[in-house]
C-alpha cells in the first residue's frame, strides 16, 4: 500500500533530470582491464526538491538509470523564499569540496558555475550566488550544495524549534 502512495506522489510532481556529468572508468583485473561508466544525476522539481545521484555501469544507459534512482532516495527538500532565493548565506562541505551560498536580489539570477549551477537550478532557486572553493570536484560539489540546502531553516522552523511564537524571534 505505501509503495502505491509513493509512487503516485512522484507521478504526481514532474521529475526533471540532468546529466551531469559521464564518464569512463576502469578497473584493474587480473584479465586486464575492465570498462565501465559513471554518471552524475540531478533530479528536480524546480519547487524546492532535490537530489543528487551517481549510476555505474557497463553502458552509459544502465548507469543513468541507476543515477537516476539513487537521486530518487536522496532527496531533499529546500526552503525558498519569495523571491526565489534562499533564507540565509550558508557554506556546504562534501569531501575537499566547499561552497559558499548566499541569497541574492531579485532579477540577479543564478550566479554559479558547472554542477553547482545545475542543482540550484533543479532545486527552483531562481535568485543566489554561489562559489565554489577548494576542490574542482564535480560529485563533490554538487554533494556540497546539497548539505548547505539540506542545512537551511526559516524563521518559522528556528521558532518552533526553540517552543516560541515567531513573534518573539524577530524582537531577538
Amino acid at each position: 500500500m505505501k509503495k502505491k502512495s509513493i509512487k503516485s506522489r512522484e507521478q504526481e510532481t514532474k521529475w526533471e533530470e540532468k546529466v551531469v556529468q559521464v564518464k569512463r572508468v576502469t578497473k584493474v583485473v587480473k584479465g586486464g582491464k575492465k570498462l565501465s561508466f559513471r554518471a552524475i544525476l540531478v533530479v528536480g522539481n524546480e519547487k524546492g526538491q532535490i537530489g543528487v545521484g551517481v549510476g555505474k555501469a557497463s553502458d552509459v544507459i544502465g548507469a543513468v538509470k541507476k543515477g537516476v534512482s539513487d537521486a530518487k532516495k536522496h532527496i531533499i527538500n529546500v526552503p525558498l523564499t519569495k523571491s526565489y532565493s534562499i533564507p540565509h548565506p550558508i557554506e556546504g562541505i562534501s569531501g575537499a569540496a566547499k561552497i559558499i551560498l548566499r541569497p541574492s536580489a531579485i532579477g540577479s539570477g543564478v550566479i554559479a558555475g558547472g554542477s553547482i549551477r545545475t542543482v540550484l537550478e533543479l532545486a527552483g532557486v531562481k535568485n543566489i550566488l554561489a562559489k565554489q572553493l577548494r576542490s574542482n570536484n564535480t560529485l563533490n560539489n554538487a554533494r556540497a550544495v546539497l548539505n548547505a540546502l539540506s542545512k537551511l531553516r526559516t524563521f518559522n522552523n528556528t521558532a518552533k524549534n526553540r517552543d516560541i511564537h515567531i513573534e518573539q524571534m524577530y524582537k531577538m
